[in-house]
């Protein structure tokens, strides 16, 4: 019987590269592109805005500015990596924000849960990513239409939380001040993100749902096929990127000081753009979250840069999408043999 461990495929010599060691070797080289980008980035804007870019304030506001799309990216690279997309992250975030703020102390009520408020509003953003997973594992229904629903039903929560009283307000010092109080010089909210996103590095390495989560993006039949139970792995995904839209939707109400049902507008974008920029594949099974903390990273510093350049806002969202535009086409064109639909 031939052994196992020394056996070749036909036609390939033990000298020959594996077709999976040539990928490793170019997803390598792609993120030493993205870190020169990064890079290049930064030394652009040094150049152009000496005075104030590099400044310890600066660098801190880009912190706290990446914070919340870090957090959101975190659980959107695990759906992601299943071939899945979530686009319902902006009505999550509203409608957990909303919890959280009607339940510890604000201008607007008595109630005041304490610790209890923060559980709230990461339980809504999980119950509604649960329950998008479930229609869209148990009903077949596209992860693309459901999680759209999901945005209008999040926003429809929060907007109904919100009522028609006085704006709730959270009262000055506590809480509110939290996002920026620094800790080693760098700011709550940014260690709050890095946290969030060493958890999901850590789920992804060293867990069977990391382990099941690459599964399944790389090929959902095989993976059932294999004995994982896909439909439960989509649910749990999907309940923690739901968690992690509420907890951003926590972050991003601390940091406002109020309640508001659109917390978390535009934050879509930046999270989707960020996670392709970072070079996690939109058809599953290849990235990770620390390749999205890059990806966050840019975006963020560049979005900086260009106020501090005095761009407008018009261009600057013109840039972006420019840019998100040509990552989407680095990403698939390798790929572009599996993709069924190009209309």
């Amino acid at each position: 019987m031939a052994n196992p461990v020394t056996q070749q495929p036909p036609g390939r010599s033990l000298g020959t590269p594996s077709p999976a060691g040539a990928k490793h070797r170019r997803f390598e080289l792609r993120s030493l592109g993205e870190v020169g980008a990064l890079v290049v980035l930064i030394v652009v804007f040094a150049v152009l805005n000496p005075s104030t870019f590099l400044t310890i304030d600066n660098i801190r506001t880009i912190l706290d500015q990446s914070a919340t799309p870090l957090i959101v990216g975190v659980g959107a690279t695990l759906v992601i990596l299943m071939g899945s997309i979530d686009l319902s992250v902006e009505g999550l975030m509203g409608a957990a924000g909303m919890a959280f703020i009607l339940t510890t102390e604000n201008s607007r009520g008595s109630m005041d849960l304490g610790a209890g408020s923060f559980i709230i509003g990461i339980g809504v953003g999980a119950v509604l990513g649960m329950l998008a997973g479930l229609i869209h594992t148990r009903l077949k229904v596209p992860t693309f239409i459901v999680t759209i629903g999901f945005w209008f039903i999040g926003l429809g929560i929060a907007t109904v939380l919100f009522g028609t009283d006085t704006i709730p307000l959270l009262p000055d010092g506590g809480i509110k001040t939290w996002p920026n109080t620094t800790l080693a010089g760098l700011p709550y909210s940014f260690w709050l993100a890095v946290l969030i996103v060493a958890i999901g590095w850590l789920i992804t390495r060293y867990t069977k749902l990391g382990r099941f989560t690459y599964a399944i993006g790389n090929n959902e039949d095989v993976a059932r096929s294999n004995g994982i139970s896909v439909n439960r792995i989509k649910v749990y995904v999907f309940a923690f990127a739901g968690a992690c839209s509420g907890l951003a939707g926590i972050l991003a109400t601390l940091r406002l000081g109020a309640g508001s049902p659109t917390v978390g507008g535009g934050i879509l974008f930046v999270t989707v753009a960020a996670v392709v920029i970072g070079g996690t594949s939109l058809s599953g099974g290849k990235g990770g979250v620390l390749r999205t903390m890059l990806g966050v990273m840019i975006l963020t510093v560049l979005n900086n840069g260009l106020i501090l350049s005095g761009v407008s806002s018009s261009i600057q969202a013109g840039v972006s999408g420019a840019i998100l535009i040509v990552a989407i086409i680095v990403a698939a064109w390798p790929l572009r043999s599996r993709l069924r639909i190009t209309k």
